[in-house]
């Protein structure tokens, strides 16, 4: 009940009454059918970043000081793992384009629990490698681009806010993830530990995806609860190919902007544990990566806030250069203080980085070509963000420290918030 009512209070503030069921009259009916796909699509998100983007980190972490493995060889299981999610989210758009959220989000589930017992029982080098390609399957099932793609044909003129809500799941996931899972580790063991895990995400997340509705005109509904004259406006407007949309700068600058980004800030995230282990202890360590996901959260609440009155691209760059300031902190200052306050600076930018390209990619190209468009927009991105973790792994191997990694990853942030300052916009056929 609690949760519910949160949700109520994210999605209702300031919307007109369609959105939250209410008729032409004014009389209350029920909640937007919508909102429910929102509720489940963050508590998939949240499992999957939990399991996924923040797991990685504590694998590495675990594997490393219990392995004679090298940091770089641990490191290229992980960037397996991201590149095979890479490569599935233009079929995993199609698919729920094409058939719905259904059954994608349920084969993310198993797929996500199969790879972290894999992980868990892996024995070789190459299972571990088997294993995070099993985990990265799940994982492009139950990311931004299977939330986004799921919730685009259900909001139109509120689908920043929308997914702002929908991908707090991440943040919340690494606010209690990585705890949970530190702790299991520490006290009943890594194979123990994944395993309950992957049985906890079958038992919650399979039953919600029954849930799951492809389109709201299935249930006789309109999208954000929109009178007829508004669909129809919106359901006029000409798409885009994929091939027409490449050819922009708008495009390409998304692209080529936040898989730098996301390169910097997937790295970052897998390689932290291991960065603040030696100087903060265990548990300073797991506070502030706690202490980064809350600032996450905390960032993804004031965009979920503001998503649909904001200038994306300005406040893109914001977020850019606001990272490259936090791992500027960390390689220039090794004190205590130092790493566990950049770590926030940094955690405030890390929801934001992921949310970001979607809601710029729905208004610069339109609601109709969402899911094709961004589906291709994605892939780029996250081949991009799957050699994060190699790229803080070889680098660290080469220098025989952190420093120059994180040094690198300001300048490359910096060099992201200018491309996406100065990136120009599609021809807009958005109806926002």
């Amino acid at each position: 009940m609690e949760f519910s009512k949160l949700l109520a209070s994210l999605s209702a503030s300031r919307l007109p009454a369609g959105l939250t069921g209410s008729d032409r009259r004014g009389r209350r009916s029920r909640p937007f059918y919508g909102w429910w796909i929102v509720a489940v699509c963050l508590i998939a998100n949240l499992f999957g970043n939990t399991l996924g983007l923040f797991g990685a980190g504590v694998y590495l972490h675990v594997l490393i000081g219990t392995k004679t493995w090298p940091t770089s060889l641990v490191s290229g299981a992980i960037t397996v793992f991201y590149v095979t999610s890479a490569l599935l989210l233009i079929p995993v758009g199609t698919m729920i384009g094409r058939y719905g959220p259904r059954l994608v989000f349920a084969s993310g589930a198993v797929a996500m629990a199969s790879g972290v017992v894999g992980i868990g029982h892996a024995k070789a080098l190459w299972e571990v490698y088997a294993a995070f390609l099993v985990a990265g399957t799940g994982w492009a099932c139950l990311s931004t681009t299977a939330v986004a793609t799921a919730l685009a044909p259900w909001f139109e003129r509120y689908q920043g806010r929308a997914i702002s809500i929908a991908l707090l799941g991440a943040s919340a996931g690494g606010v209690a993830g990585v705890p949970v899972l530190l702790f299991g580790i520490e006290n009943f063991g890594f194979e123990a530990t994944t395993t309950a895990a992957a049985l906890i995400t079958l038992v919650i997340v399979l039953p919600l995806c029954w849930l799951l509705k492809r389109r709201p005109q299935d249930m006789g509904l309109l999208p954000d609860g929109a009178e007829m004259e508004r669909a129809a406006a919106t359901a006029s407007k000409p798409k885009w190919s994929r091939r027409e949309a490449l050819r922009t700068s708008a495009l390409r600058g998304v692209m080529l902007c936040f898989a730098i980004g996301m390169m910097m800030q997937i790295g970052f995230l897998t390689h932290q544990v291991t960065l603040l282990s030696p100087i903060l202890g265990t548990s300073g360590t797991a506070a502030t990566v706690s202490a980064t996901a809350i600032a996450a959260l905390a960032g993804r609440l004031v965009l979920a806030r503001f998503a649909d009155r904001i200038n994306e691209r300005k406040t893109a760059c914001a977020v850019l250069v606001l990272a490259a300031a936090s791992f500027a902190i960390m390689a220039l200052f090794r004190a205590p203080a130092a790493l566990a306050g950049g770590s926030v600076v940094f955690g405030l930018t890390v929801g934001n980085v992921t949310t970001l390209p979607p809601i710029i990619v729905r208004r610069e190209f339109g609601a109709a070509s969402f899911g094709a468009i961004f589906g291709i927009a994605s892939c780029g991105i996250q081949l991009g963000t799957a050699l994060g973790p190699s790229f803080y792994g070889l680098l660290h191997d080469a220098s025989g420290g952190y420093r120059l990694p994180l040094l690198l990853a300001a300048a490359m942030d910096l060099l992201a918030g200018i491309i996406i300052a100065i990136g120009h916009r599609g021809r807009s056929h958005s109806s926002t």
